[in-house]
């Protein structure tokens, strides 16, 4: 966003010091964040291999599509959940079906490339095509900007909210004239410290973790804020490359936007307190640190589930079940533990079936009876609940 008679207050930016470039964190105040963020990460993974969880399983196609529907929230952007979805599968050639978004297919084909091009340089024209992607007609909203390369505007790049007349400005981005020096001196850094495989990475001689490097490059593309638009789209895929190039995942296994939107606010604070500060980044990294552990833990609940279900229907394997059955204990599966709220009665189960009373009650029973269900209650108040070890519902 750029105002065009800005009043920011007196401030020093981040970008105005003269060792703005030299980021650095302390490494003994940061190793503790770090360590709970590579065992959360380890058991993402050891669980994803342990269910055997491929590129095209639908818990990956979700993280995927969670990511790109996040990403664009961040920024005050709704996707349609079904066009994103589409868009992820006709990508991967697995259907051709479904609405279509030249807005959304760009957004997915900016992610994919960050991620599946993760060992492909970094540079100028790859970060202008991906710029380019997010706006196919040459437009933010109904404002015309500069599309596929840097902004080139006199006026001041400033981020603001507020009324006219009572903008509060929260950030004042470099001039436009001097974009390209300090794009160029931040594509250089990237490329020196892109892990390669089986060498640990290195800034100035010292290791530079590689989650803290991930955090480090976020916060300098966003001082820079080369484009007139999608600026906080490409530094998050920024994010989701220098991630990919540390730990070389099999599949995406997390959705960091999703966590960064569920934290929206105390992120925009943080960066805005990152760029008023100095090139001791410490703070800034262990506050993106333990919001990568937390993409971590979420997407460990969705793995977990995805075992307890799994561990399901391998317990009852031999069970002879109708499709009534299994699509109605798929449901209270996929619902998890409490959220089929008041539990499951008769009359319910003939609203999702359709089939008569009897019938009902007879499924109710045998499933009971083969420790698929369990009943709660008696009489009219009966109510029944998926049988899984741990699970309690609420109820006692």
């Amino acid at each position: 966003m750029r105002l065009m008679t800005p009043k920011p207050k007196t401030s020093t930016w981040v970008w105005q010091r003269d060792d703005w470039t030299d980021f650095h964190y302390v490494a003994q105040d940061l190793a503790p964040f770090l360590a709970e963020a590579y065992l959360m990460h380890g058991s993402i993974e050891g669980k994803a291999m342990a269910i055997g969880l491929g590129a095209e399983s639908a818990i990956v196609l979700d993280l995927f599509s969670d990511e790109v529907v996040a990403t664009a929230a961040i920024e005050g952007e709704q996707l349609s959940i079904d066009a994103v979805r589409s868009s992820v599968l006709r990508r991967l050639g697995l259907s051709q079906a479904g609405p279509v978004d030249r807005h959304v297919d760009g957004l997915v084909a900016v992610i994919a490339d960050a991620t599946e091009g993760f060992d492909q340089p970094l540079d100028q024209d790859r970060l202008c095509r991906w710029q380019a992607a997010l706006f196919p007609n040459g437009t933010s909203g109904f404002q015309r900007i500069a599309v596929g390369r840097y902004r080139d505007h006199e006026d001041p790049m400033v981020i603001v909210s507020g009324r006219p007349g009572r903008e509060v400005v929260h950030y004042q981005a470099p001039a436009s004239r001097d974009v390209p020096a300090e794009m160029a001196r931040f594509l250089d850094w990237f490329a020196a410290t892109t892990p390669r495989k089986g060498v640990p990475p290195s800034l100035d001689g010292p290791r530079l973790d590689g989650i803290a490097r991930a955090a480090i490059a976020h916060l300098w593309f966003e001082s820079i804020h080369p484009f007139d638009d999608g600026n906080g789209r490409i530094g998050r895929a920024i994010v989701d490359m220098a991630i990919t190039q540390h730990l070389r995942p099999p599949m995406r296994l997390h959705s960091l936007s999703r966590q960064l939107l569920t934290s929206r606010s105390e992120y925009y604070a943080e960066l805005n307190r990152a760029s008023r500060g100095g090139a001791d980044v410490t703070a800034w990294v262990q506050w993106f640190v333990r919001q990568y552990t937390a993409a971590c833990d979420a997407a460990d609940r969705i793995i977990e589930s995805a075992i307890e279900k799994r561990r399901f229907w391998d317990t009852h394997a031999a069970s002879t079940l109708a499709e009534r059955q299994r699509k109605v204990l798929q449901r209270l599966l996929d619902d998890g533990d409490g959220g089929f709220l008041g539990g499951l009665n008769a009359e319910k189960y003939m609203k999702m079936t359709g089939v008569s009373k009897a019938t009902a009650t007879r499924d109710l029973s045998d499933m009971t009876a083969a420790g698929q269900l369990r009943a709660q209650g008696v009489g009219k108040a009966v109510r029944y609940y998926v049988n899984v070890p741990g699970w309690t519902h609420g109820v006692e």
